[in-house]
């Protein structure tokens, strides 16, 4: 059985943070999100892990985040995504500034990973259930194409007390199959209880236990391949706006439309943390030492 991948995209951390040696810990002897993802990763059954990183803080981040910090129980790659790293023939147009976005960072991996891979966003806190459900999906797919996965969280376990967030909203058949997701913005909790998003200003109830995308997706590598073809077509439809992103909805959303892959979509009780506003930094910090407290995670994960 081949153990999978985690594909940790890194590359804004950065600029959210100034410098990695700044970036915030959120367990007892400082750990990072990463920390907790990769432990959780270990115990999954993933092989290897591949950050998605900038030339600009790599020497930081390979300090930081190698096998050596990880115990030597994981194989450590690292990939770069900058914003000239385009397929032959393109080139970047005047004035852009902005990275090309989560699938152009995936596109970036494609000479480092040749088995099933999970991609995860590296300041998202998943829960060990996650890790271990998607582990096993992807250990099972063997030499499969166009056989992906994503675990859907329930709304309710997403969201923030802090603020209103965006999550991707997905549609799924009777087979488990991922028919459609849509991004909605400004969610909340209202103050009678229940949950809305107010999309073009009218608010819409959702059910506490909507499925979400939480970009914790699972492919195989065929999915480089589809990536690479459709960012070309995306790249001319987009060229003048200098703000658009290729974002992994954009790409899986096409390929399941078109017919070409399914996706399944494993769904997960956990709670999902994220540090979307710094007000939410905290509450994950209580979070993770009640996990201690219940034996979920060692207090000195290394």
């Amino acid at each position: 059985m081949v153990k999978p991948t985690l594909l940790v995209l890194a590359a804004g951390m950065g600029s959210r943070y100034g410098s990695l040696k700044q970036m915030d810990g959120v367990g007892p002897n400082n750990e990072a999100i990463i920390d907790y993802s990769v432990y959780d990763a270990i115990r999954a059954g993933f092989g290897k892990v591949v950050f998605v990183i900038r030339h600009s803080f790599a020497a930081e981040f390979r300090e930081v985040f190698n096998a050596e910090h990880f115990g030597g129980r994981i194989e450590v790659e690292y990939v770069f995504q900058e914003l000239d790293y385009l397929p032959e023939g393109l080139t970047v147009p005047e004035g852009r500034q902005k990275p090309w976005g989560t699938n152009h960072a995936v596109m970036m991996a494609a000479g480092a990973v040749k088995e099933p891979f999970a991609v995860i966003n590296a300041d998202d806190f998943y829960g060990a259930e996650a890790y271990r459900t998607i582990g096993d999906y992807l250990a099972q797919l063997g030499d499969s194409t166009d056989r992906y996965c994503m675990v859907a969280y329930d709304l309710d376990k997403t969201l923030s007390e802090n603020g209103t967030v965006s999550r991707g909203v997905c549609g799924v058949d009777a087979a488990g199959n991922l028919t459609s997701m849509v991004e909605r913005t400004q969610i909340e909790r209202m103050p009678d209880g229940r949950i809305v998003f107010h999309d073009g200003g009218a608010d819409e109830q959702l059910a506490e236990d909507t499925p979400v995308s939480m970009n914790l997706f699972g492919f195989t590598p065929d999915y480089f391949a589809h990536s690479q073809a459709y960012f070309r077509t995306w790249f001319e439809q987009n060229r003048d706006n200098l703000k658009a992103e290729f974002y992994i909805p954009t790409m899986v959303n096409k390929l399941i439309g078109e017919g070409v892959s399914e996706l399944r979509v494993l769904r997960s009780t956990a709670q999902w943390h994220g540090v979307t506003y710094k007000e939410d930094k905290p509450a994950l910090m209580a979070s993770i030492e009640r996990m201690i407290e219940q034996g979920k995670y060692p207090r000195n994960l290394w």
